[in-house]
């Protein structure tokens, strides 16, 4: 089991940009597909981008296409997400989610391990 850890959450206005970090605990970390999943109040878990373990494959969202770019630092056991041009509805909680597979899962149910999620807030 892997264990997921996000930080880099935060407060910022419209426009404004913002990097989520997610850590992993294990030095296998380079065999898991990586996600970022995020849920706002009242609303349903949403898929917001991936990156296969190889980091030669990524998916994106159509709300957040050019906006968004999701990566991967193996060495560091380390998911990012850089976020930028960010809008007001992009304020919900963000989750990182990993899979031991080749692929790039984009369902919540595709994926195995769970972060516990970090704040964004984007104000208007």
């Amino acid at each position: 089991q892997v264990q997921l850890v996000e930080s880099g959450g935060g407060l910022v206005q419209a426009g404004g940009s913002l990097r989520l970090s997610c850590a992993a605990s294990r030095r296998t970390f380079s065999s898991y597909a990586m996600g970022w999943f995020r849920q706002a109040p009242g609303k349903e878990r949403e898929f917001v981008a991936a990156i296969s373990r190889n980091g030669a494959s990524t998916s994106y969202a159509d709300s957040v296409k050019g906006r968004f770019t999701i990566s991967r630092d193996n060495a560091k056991n380390t998911v990012y997400l850089q976020m930028n041009s960010q809008k007001p509805e992009d304020t919900a909680v963000y989750y990182c989610a990993a899979r031991p597979v080749g692929w790039v899962p984009t369902k919540y149910y595709d994926y195995d391990s769970w972060g516990q999620g970090t704040q964004v807030t984007v104000s208007s």
